[in-house]
């Protein structure tokens, strides 16, 4: 009897013993409590409590959670926005202050939880209170920044830590969207005017110019070649008073009358008159009188330029 009695306390030892032993998961801290004070924290792994007098009060998570955040939230020019945001938060570190922080701050996850969502979209509301409807869609890093210098340390109060808050969507009411929508479209509209008559000016301007520069060059061409036609023409009466001259001295060491000259250069006149006129009517006194008449005045104005000279 004494024999059975014994083993059956030795049963019951060894299961006092063994419901001492804890296992504590990856990524969890244990936080053990005895008769209802805080005593230690347990690391993850297999781990010994005191059977009986420890227990654990609470397993906290040192894992990454997040949650998903809808609010609405008024502007300055009394806009409704609609914010569809992700949280995502950890507690700070696994030092022992730190847990002690996570697991006797708050009642329950569920009572973490709301306080850290009204104190977010308080923060988000009081920033866009500031700010004009039409500035929010470019303000999310602005947000976004704001929110964590001003929730951060509320949190470090806690244990916790904001790791990330992404502002998913902005919309707002209805009617605004559609004004909104209009307000683009007429810039839009707006831009593309102004960038076609950037573009039809410029292509006016090149015209301009091209025009001008075709202009100067065929004045400068017309130049040049009025200028060697002139100077053909010059060229062209200097050989001709030099071989008029040539001539005449030729017909003065011949005893020859210089009216010959004359008459050659009438009958030139005429051949060429009648070789490139194309079908031009021009009217001569053949005659003789008529020649001499056309002579007598050649001779005259002759006569009259070397007078002058």
């Amino acid at each position: 009897m004494t024999f059975l009695a014994s083993y059956w306390w030795l049963i019951v030892i060894l299961i006092i013993v063994f419901s001492g032993l804890v296992t504590v998961n990856q990524g969890t801290i244990a936080v053990i409590t005895m008769f209802g004070k805080y005593q230690r924290i347990l690391a993850p792994g297999l781990r010994f409590k005191i059977p009986l007098l420890e227990q654990i009060f609470r397993r906290v998570s040192i894992q990454n959670r997040s949650v998903e955040l809808e609010f609405q939230a008024v502007t300055n020019d009394q806009a409704n926005v609609y914010f569809k945001s992700m949280l995502l938060y950890a507690v700070q570190n696994a030092d022992e202050e730190t847990i002690k922080k996570v697991a006797f701050k708050f009642i329950s996850d569920k009572d973490l939880m709301q306080a850290m969502v009204r104190t977010i979209e308080g923060n988000i509301r009081s920033f866009v209170a500031t700010k004009k409807q039409a500035e929010i869609l470019g303000l999310r890093r602005e947000i976004v920044e704001s929110v964590k210098s001003e929730v951060d340390h509320v949190l470090e109060d806690w244990g916790y830590h904001l790791l990330d808050l992404q502002i998913n969507d902005i919309t707002f009411d209805q009617a605004i969207m559609e004004s909104m929508s209009k307000v683009v479209a007429s810039n839009n509209l707006k831009a593309a005017a102004e960038n076609e008559g950037q573009a039809l000016l410029i292509t006016k301007t090149k015209s301009a110019e091209a025009e001008g520069n075709a202009i100067k060059i065929a004045a400068e061409a017309e130049k040049e070649a009025a200028k060697l036609r002139g100077q053909g023409v010059a060229l062209f009466r200097q050989e001709v008073a030099r071989g008029m001259t040539e001539a005449a001295e030729q017909l003065k060491q011949a005893n020859l009358d210089t009216n010959v000259i004359l008459f050659s250069m009438w009958t030139e006149a005429i051949k060429n008159f009648a070789e490139y006129g194309k079908g031009n009517v021009i009217f001569l006194d053949g005659s003789s009188d008529g020649m001499q008449r056309s002579m007598n005045q050649i001779m005259a104005m002759m006569q009259m330029k070397t007078n002058e000279k």
